[in-house]
């Protein structure tokens, strides 16, 4: 069995293996013990809310034929919840990608504190 840091690396590299097969840009992601942080770059023929779908049907399936215990916590084959969050990114972009790259740091300094009590 993988350990969780295996894991996010294995759900980051099937991410980037569906971007690259439908022609979108993985710029930054992070998957964290219960979301996916990522930029993507879209091409404007899809639908921001079909690229979403794909990502999640297609990944989920991958998840479940990899990881043959995962689907015994999940009823119904549901791996990823309903919605999703979405913002437009225009002059913000770095300040995204920062976003992104720290949610590590910022996981491991909300974890300190609830330990701590705070």
């Amino acid at each position: 069995m993988l350990n969780t840091t295996a894991l996010r690396r294995e759900i980051g590299a099937i991410f980037r293996d569906l971007c690259r097969q439908k022609g979108i840009e993985l710029v930054e992601g992070y998957a964290m013990r219960d979301h996916i942080h990522m930029l993507l770059m879209i091409p404007p023929k899809f639908s921001v809310s079909n690229t979403v779908g794909f990502l999640k049907g297609k990944s989920a399936v991958q998840i479940f034929r990899r990881y043959k215990h995962v689907q015994r916590n999940y009823t119904g084959r549901h791996f990823w919840a309903r919605g999703y969050c979405v913002s437009t990114v225009g002059f913000d972009e770095q300040m995204i990608r920062e976003y992104i790259k720290n949610q590590e740091v910022e996981e491991r300094r909300q974890e300190q504190m609830q330990l701590a009590g705070l």
